[in-house]
């Protein structure tokens, strides 16, 4: 009995992105980068996967956040899986990065400002002491001004 169109067997890293992207993702766009790794983004969820050839009948996965002007910022989280023909089980490996990266990016985000602490209120002495400041300049602008009258008159 074949299997499902999205639980086939695929046999080599060239034959995964396509039928990967569909299980992780509604709208995606996959390319090659010129080492040979293949992304596979999706735009809506904010992330990125790359899928490279490690070794023989392993791949690696690794995982990443598309940063707000497109670009990909560097990988979260990474580990290399078998290349053993069953597209499901690396696709629960990828949405377990997926969630590792989301989770990197919940313990990274800047905690939200501490609450404005309660100042003391003033005492009534230090109130006290500006206004008296303040009268006193005021007599001395009188006296000063009273000086000027009298002597220029």
């Amino acid at each position: 009995m074949p299997l499902s169109d999205d639980r086939r067997q695929v046999a080599t890293v060239a034959d995964l992105p396509v039928p990967l992207a569909k299980l992780l993702w509604r709208q995606h766009t996959v390319y090659r980068e010129r080492d040979g790794t293949v992304v596979i983004r999706g735009e809506d969820a904010g992330r990125w996967i790359s899928l490279a050839s490690h070794g023989r009948g392993r791949v690696r996965v690794r995982a990443g956040r598309i940063l707000d002007g497109g670009t990909t910022a560097p990988a979260r989280a990474e580990t290399t899986v078998p290349l053993d023909g069953d597209i499901a089980r690396l696709a629960a490996c990828c949405r377990g990065l997926l969630a590792e990266t989301a989770g990197a990016r919940a313990a990274q985000a800047p905690a939200p400002p501490p609450a404005r602490a309660v100042r003391p209120e003033r005492s009534s002495r230090k109130a006290g002491r500006g206004r008296r400041t303040a009268v006193l300049m005021c007599a001395a602008a009188v006296v000063a001004g009273l000086i000027a009258a009298s002597v220029f008159g």
